[in-house]
């Protein structure tokens, strides 16, 4: 099972910027001791409204038109960032500043940022280390896996208790966060009564199996809440060698925000956010579900004639940047119209 996931496992480079620059500030991270996360202090946190971190940045083009909501919160996951295979660990330490380093300035600046009109909490755990996809030692890879969702659960227990106060909450992940939160809808919501609270989730980068959920369903359209969307990304006309993985899978278009397979042309396409985060590239792809996954043309940048990879999987947030920030606005607005929240 975890080997047939290896071309799912998150990497960070064209679209969350993988230059070294993070290294800069490595030496201003103060977590010391090694073990289980201390959720109870802010350095346990890559992204928490309490402090200021990458999360909070705004790609200038989008400054001006910026609204912060503070009544709804947004629980962001971030994708594996430890994607050294020759690490003999099994598991990131909490305290390995340069990887914390690297984790928020890729995927909390170029991910979570995405969400940023809302409360954003991100937590640092121990993520498995990208090789568990990948190994042929299923036992130790499922330990990995394991002990980087008690950290999740522990980390998302903690914002209940101490941080949510009632708000409506939106999951948001992308890859191996994308794992957990399957398994976090599953027992905090999935036929309970925080199911409710769930504005909508956003589970990014993974396949989404047919029998993940007893109640939880996906979105149909722009505006559902209490649901669940995501997509897996890759260039039109490839098929993955493990395309049998995806039949059995629920997938969105982020340009429609609909579940059936007509084509959305690039004119949809409100905005990407590539390698610079203060430029946004509009009308950068399209998109069309085909059989479970979802198929994007090049996308259009610069220097993008050099690109020619056909798994988009690093791109799944950043080529739908604008759209996910709008749809996100819509649901909330649903939501809030819905339950008879005051603006």
């Amino acid at each position: 099972m975890i080997r047939s996931l290896a071309l799912l496992a998150c990497c960070v480079g064209l679209y969350c910027s993988c230059t070294p620059k993070y290294q800069r500030v490595a030496g201003t991270y103060h977590i010391a001791m090694k073990g289980e996360p201390k959720y109870e202090l802010l350095d346990y946190w890559a992204a928490h409204p309490d402090k200021h971190d990458p999360s909070d940045s705004i790609p200038v083009p989008l400054q001006q038109e910026y609204v912060y909501d503070s009544t709804i919160d947004v629980f962001f996951i971030h994708p594996t960032t430890f994607t050294d295979r020759t690490d003999e660990r099994w598991n990131a330490e909490i305290n390995d500043t340069s990887l914390n380093a690297k984790t928020d300035y890729t995927t909390i600046l170029f991910q979570a940022s995405a969400f940023n009109q809302a409360r954003v909490f991100s937590p640092r755990y121990r993520q498995a280390n990208i090789k568990a996809y990948f190994t042929k030692d299923t036992v130790e890879a499922m330990k990995a896996f394991e002990l980087a969702y008690e950290d999740v659960r522990s980390a998302f227990q903690y914002y209940l208790d101490h941080y949510n106060q009632g708000r409506p909450i939106i999951l948001a992940s992308h890859s191996q966060g994308s794992n957990h939160a399957i398994r976090l809808l599953k027992e905090f919501f999935d036929q309970k009564p925080l199911q409710e609270k769930l504005v909508v989730a956003y589970i990014i980068g993974m396949n989404i199996p047919l029998t993940s959920f007893t109640d939880l369903k996906p979105c149909i359209d722009s505006t559902s809440i209490n649901c669940f969307c995501g997509w897996r990304t890759f260039r039109r006309g490839h098929v993955p060698n493990l395309i049998s993985r995806f039949k059995e899978s629920f997938v969105t278009n982020p340009l429609t925000w609909t579940t059936n397979d007509s084509f959305a042309s690039r004119h949809l396409n409100k905005g990407a956010v590539l390698r610079n985060f203060n430029k946004v590239y509009r009308e950068v792809t399209d998109a069309q579900i085909h059989e479970n996954i979802l198929w994007s043309s090049r996308p259009k940048f610069p220097g993008s004639f050099l690109y020619r990879v056909s798994n988009y999987h690093i791109g799944d947030i950043n080529l739908f940047y604008l759209n996910i920030r709008e749809n996100m606005q819509s649901r909330v607005s649903f939501y809030k119209r819905s339950n008879k929240i005051s603006f």
